[in-house]
Protein backbone atom coordinates (compact mmCIF):
# COMPACT_ATOMS: atom_id res chain seq x y z
CA UNK A 1 0.00 0.00 0.00
CA UNK A 2 1.34 3.44 -0.93
CA UNK A 3 2.43 5.61 2.00
CA UNK A 4 0.31 8.77 2.04
CA UNK A 5 1.92 11.41 4.23
CA UNK A 6 -1.22 13.56 4.15
CA UNK A 7 -3.02 10.78 6.02
CA UNK A 8 -0.20 9.30 8.10
CA UNK A 9 1.32 12.65 9.14
CA UNK A 10 -1.74 14.85 9.06
CA UNK A 11 -0.62 16.80 12.14
CA UNK A 12 2.45 18.10 10.29
CA UNK A 13 0.97 18.77 6.86
CA UNK A 14 -2.71 19.59 7.38
CA UNK A 15 -2.92 21.72 10.52
CA UNK A 16 -5.89 23.91 11.40
CA UNK A 17 -6.18 27.53 10.34
CA UNK A 18 -5.48 28.60 13.92
CA UNK A 19 -2.05 28.32 15.60
CA UNK A 20 -1.20 25.11 17.42
CA UNK A 21 1.80 23.54 19.13
CA UNK A 22 3.49 20.57 17.46
CA UNK A 23 6.68 18.59 17.91
CA UNK A 24 8.47 17.94 14.63
CA UNK A 25 10.89 14.98 14.55
CA UNK A 26 14.19 14.78 12.69
CA UNK A 27 13.69 14.55 8.93
CA UNK A 28 15.95 14.12 5.90
CA UNK A 29 15.84 16.39 2.85
CA UNK A 30 17.31 17.24 -0.50
CA UNK A 31 17.97 20.96 -0.11
CA UNK A 32 19.44 23.90 -1.97
CA UNK A 33 20.12 27.46 -0.81
CA UNK A 34 19.24 30.58 -2.74
CA UNK A 35 18.79 34.33 -2.64
CA UNK A 36 16.44 36.76 -4.32
CA UNK A 37 12.85 37.09 -5.43
CA UNK A 38 11.04 33.70 -5.42
CA UNK A 39 8.93 34.89 -8.35
CA UNK A 40 11.97 34.92 -10.63
CA UNK A 41 13.38 32.14 -12.80
CA UNK A 42 16.30 31.19 -10.53
CA UNK A 43 13.94 30.05 -7.79
CA UNK A 44 11.97 27.89 -10.22
CA UNK A 45 15.19 26.30 -11.49
CA UNK A 46 16.16 25.35 -7.93
CA UNK A 47 12.74 23.88 -7.31
CA UNK A 48 13.08 21.83 -10.49
CA UNK A 49 16.39 20.35 -9.33
CA UNK A 50 14.84 19.25 -6.03
CA UNK A 51 11.96 17.53 -7.80
CA UNK A 52 14.34 15.80 -10.21
CA UNK A 53 16.27 14.34 -7.27
CA UNK A 54 13.12 13.38 -5.39
CA UNK A 55 11.61 11.57 -8.36
CA UNK A 56 14.93 9.84 -9.01
CA UNK A 57 14.52 8.22 -5.58
CA UNK A 58 10.83 7.54 -6.10
CA UNK A 59 11.49 5.72 -9.39
CA UNK A 60 14.53 3.69 -8.30
CA UNK A 61 12.74 0.30 -8.43
CA UNK A 62 12.05 0.94 -12.15
CA UNK A 63 15.36 2.50 -13.09
CA UNK A 64 17.94 0.64 -11.02
CA UNK A 65 18.56 -1.22 -7.75
CA UNK A 66 15.79 -0.96 -5.17
CA UNK A 67 17.03 0.58 -1.90
CA UNK A 68 16.75 -1.53 1.24
CA UNK A 69 13.51 -0.76 3.03
CA UNK A 70 11.95 0.93 0.00
CA UNK A 71 8.18 1.41 0.02
CA UNK A 72 5.81 3.12 -2.39
CA UNK A 73 4.99 6.68 -1.40
CA UNK A 74 3.84 10.04 -2.63
CA UNK A 75 6.64 12.57 -3.09
CA UNK A 76 6.62 15.06 -0.22
CA UNK A 77 5.76 18.75 -0.81
CA UNK A 78 8.20 21.58 -1.36
CA UNK A 79 9.28 23.39 1.81
CA UNK A 80 11.29 26.53 2.47
CA UNK A 81 13.15 28.01 5.42
CA UNK A 82 13.17 31.78 5.00
CA UNK A 83 14.98 34.77 6.46
CA UNK A 84 15.10 38.45 5.53
CA UNK A 85 11.49 38.42 4.40
CA UNK A 86 10.81 42.10 3.83
CA UNK A 87 7.88 41.94 1.40
CA UNK A 88 8.80 45.39 0.12
CA UNK A 89 12.22 44.08 -0.95
CA UNK A 90 11.88 40.50 -2.18
CA UNK A 91 15.30 40.72 -3.81
CA UNK A 92 16.74 40.61 -0.27
CA UNK A 93 15.19 37.24 0.55
CA UNK A 94 17.53 34.44 1.63
CA UNK A 95 16.22 30.89 1.74
CA UNK A 96 16.82 27.17 1.79
CA UNK A 97 14.23 25.19 -0.16
CA UNK A 98 13.91 21.44 0.26
CA UNK A 99 11.87 18.30 -0.28
CA UNK A 100 11.67 15.73 2.49
CA UNK A 101 12.80 12.17 1.77
CA UNK A 102 11.44 8.92 3.23
CA UNK A 103 13.34 7.32 6.10
CA UNK A 104 14.87 4.63 3.88
CA UNK A 105 16.88 7.29 2.02
CA UNK A 106 20.45 7.13 3.35
CA UNK A 107 23.53 9.04 2.26
CA UNK A 108 24.26 6.19 -0.17
CA UNK A 109 20.76 6.25 -1.67
CA UNK A 110 20.92 10.03 -1.98
CA UNK A 111 24.26 9.74 -3.79
CA UNK A 112 22.70 7.26 -6.23
CA UNK A 113 19.88 9.74 -6.91
CA UNK A 114 22.39 12.54 -7.48
CA UNK A 115 24.34 10.40 -9.95
CA UNK A 116 21.23 9.25 -11.82
CA UNK A 117 19.89 12.79 -12.07
CA UNK A 118 23.21 14.12 -13.32
CA UNK A 119 23.02 11.62 -16.19
CA UNK A 120 19.35 11.94 -17.09
CA UNK A 121 18.62 15.57 -16.23
CA UNK A 122 21.95 17.40 -15.92
CA UNK A 123 21.69 20.89 -14.45
CA UNK A 124 24.35 23.33 -13.23
CA UNK A 125 22.50 23.78 -9.93
CA UNK A 126 22.78 20.07 -9.09
CA UNK A 127 26.21 20.75 -7.62
CA UNK A 128 24.57 23.06 -5.05
CA UNK A 129 22.03 20.50 -3.84
CA UNK A 130 22.76 18.59 -0.64
CA UNK A 131 21.24 15.73 1.33
CA UNK A 132 20.86 16.75 4.96
CA UNK A 133 18.94 16.24 8.18
CA UNK A 134 16.91 18.84 10.08
CA UNK A 135 14.84 18.78 13.26
CA UNK A 136 12.43 21.62 14.03
CA UNK A 137 11.48 20.13 17.39
CA UNK A 138 8.97 22.18 19.41
CA UNK A 139 7.11 24.48 17.03
CA UNK A 140 4.01 26.58 16.50
CA UNK A 141 2.31 26.22 13.13
CA UNK A 142 -0.92 26.87 11.29
CA UNK A 143 -2.42 26.59 7.83
CA UNK A 144 -2.41 29.89 5.95
CA UNK A 145 -4.99 30.17 3.20
CA UNK A 146 -4.41 32.90 0.65
CA UNK A 147 -1.73 34.79 -1.23
CA UNK A 148 1.85 34.49 0.01
CA UNK A 149 1.92 38.27 0.46
CA UNK A 150 -0.88 38.00 3.04
CA UNK A 151 1.13 35.67 5.29
CA UNK A 152 1.92 38.48 7.80
CA UNK A 153 -1.71 38.24 8.95
CA UNK A 154 -1.16 34.62 9.99
CA UNK A 155 2.24 35.37 11.49
CA UNK A 156 0.55 37.97 13.69
CA UNK A 157 -1.88 35.30 14.91
CA UNK A 158 1.04 33.01 15.67
CA UNK A 159 2.86 35.74 17.59
CA UNK A 160 -0.23 36.42 19.71
CA UNK A 161 -0.69 32.69 20.37
CA UNK A 162 2.96 32.30 21.41
CA UNK A 163 2.73 35.23 23.78
CA UNK A 164 -0.32 33.73 25.47
CA UNK A 165 1.35 30.30 25.58
CA UNK A 166 4.58 31.61 27.17
CA UNK A 167 6.57 30.66 24.06
CA UNK A 168 9.19 32.55 22.07
CA UNK A 169 10.83 31.97 18.70
CA UNK A 170 14.08 30.04 18.96
CA UNK A 171 15.36 31.05 15.51
CA UNK A 172 15.09 34.12 13.26
CA UNK A 173 13.84 31.99 10.38
CA UNK A 174 10.47 30.44 9.63
CA UNK A 175 9.40 27.39 7.63
CA UNK A 176 6.77 27.26 4.90
CA UNK A 177 5.33 24.04 3.45
CA UNK A 178 3.58 24.50 0.11
CA UNK A 179 0.46 22.34 0.00
CA UNK A 180 -0.83 23.95 -3.23
CA UNK A 181 0.62 24.34 -6.70
CA UNK A 182 0.50 28.10 -7.44
CA UNK A 183 0.36 27.29 -11.16
CA UNK A 184 -2.98 25.51 -10.68
CA UNK A 185 -4.61 27.14 -7.65
CA UNK A 186 -6.00 30.67 -7.40
CA UNK A 187 -4.01 32.97 -5.09
CA UNK A 188 -6.78 33.36 -2.53
CA UNK A 189 -7.06 29.57 -2.18
CA UNK A 190 -3.37 28.68 -1.79
CA UNK A 191 -2.64 26.52 1.28
CA UNK A 192 0.70 27.02 3.04
CA UNK A 193 1.78 25.59 6.38
CA UNK A 194 3.60 28.29 8.36
CA UNK A 195 5.90 27.22 11.21
CA UNK A 196 8.06 28.86 13.85
CA UNK A 197 10.55 26.88 15.91
CA UNK A 198 9.92 27.87 19.53
CA UNK A 199 11.06 27.40 23.10
CA UNK A 200 9.64 28.15 26.53
CA UNK A 201 10.24 31.67 27.81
Amino acid sequence: MKYEWKKQEKELYLPKTEPQIVTVPAQNFFAVKGKGNPNEADFAERVGVLYSLSYAVRMMPKSGPTPEGYFEYTVYPLEGVWEGCDLADKASFSYTIMIRQPDFVTEAVAAMAMEATAKKKPHPLLSEAVFCGMEDGLAVQMMHIGDYDSEPLSFAKMAEFMDKSDLARSTDTHREIYMSDPRKVEKDKLKTVLRYCVGRK
